[in-house]
């Protein structure tokens, strides 16, 4: 996923300078249209069947009593699903205030990054028919599963669960890699994979819990970062301009 992203000599010293919002090249875009496009693919054919999502979260499912015994244990709801979400949200609500108050419009930005991939997640979480791994049938549940991109069941359940919530908001780190480039590049490369990271052992404890799959995650990720590429692309352009 690491690139060379050369920037010209003007745009680098302004950006250092005044830590402004900078110009990314056409080819990141393009190269990132790519991937994206890629593990897109490749998400989708992990969830055509359920087959990965099933055998993972089967794991943590106790047949006997028919429930997940993590379901409800204490640190990892603290821990995980509160402290950790918490903690981010915190940290970008400060950053968002500091680049306000000392008018720094890229960390300005970065901050809003950080809460654009999982509101875009929660919006589609919000309009989806696939319920939790909790309240399918499968796992004790009264609602039927089904496939993504497949027709929804009469009783598809509650739903809301589709791409994973939780999981996105340890993805909106990964915005700290347009805040780290171009002054320290490999930093920022970093920060993108610590995101990356740090949203799939989020959403791998919302697994381990019965409230999400694999896939979900896996989305969840996707849409974050299409959605950070999409708006600092959109918003440097527009900033660009204007100083012209």
């Amino acid at each position: 996923m690491k690139s060379s992203l050369p920037l010209n000599k003007t745009t680098i010293t302004h950006s250092t300078r005044n830590k402004a919002i900078y110009l990314l090249p056409r080819h990141f875009y393009l190269t990132q249209l790519i991937l994206l496009t890629v593990t897109g693919l490749v998400f989708s054919w992990i969830s055509r069947n359920e087959v990965w999502d099933f055998s993972l979260t089967r794991m943590w499912f106790d047949p006997v009593s028919q429930q997940f015994p993590w379901k409800n244990n204490f640190w990892l709801d603290l821990i995980n699903h509160r402290i950790a979400k918490d903690v981010i949200i915190v940290i970008a609500v400060m950053a968002l205030l500091t680049g306000i108050i000392k008018r720094n419009s890229r960390l300005i930005l970065v901050a809003l990054l950080t809460g654009v991939g999982p509101l875009v997640v929660g919006v589609l979480k919000a309009t989806s028919a696939h319920s939790c791994p909790w309240d399918l049938i499968e796992f004790s549940g009264k609602a039927v599963s089904y496939p993504l991109f497949s027709a929804i069941p009469l009783n598809s359940g509650p739903g809301r669960c589709f791409p994973g919530g939780h999981a996105s908001s340890g993805f909106g780190v990964m915005a700290l890699f347009f805040w780290f480039y171009p002054q320290r590049p490999r930093l920022a490369w970093l920060s993108l994979l610590l995101g990356a990271v740090l949203g799939m052992l989020m959403g791998y404890g919302q697994i381990m819990r019965g409230a999400h799959f694999l896939s979900h995650n896996l989305w969840a990720g996707w849409w974050v970062w299409l959605s950070q590429c999409f708006t600092y692309g959109c918003v440097s352009s527009l900033m660009n301009r204007m100083r012209k």
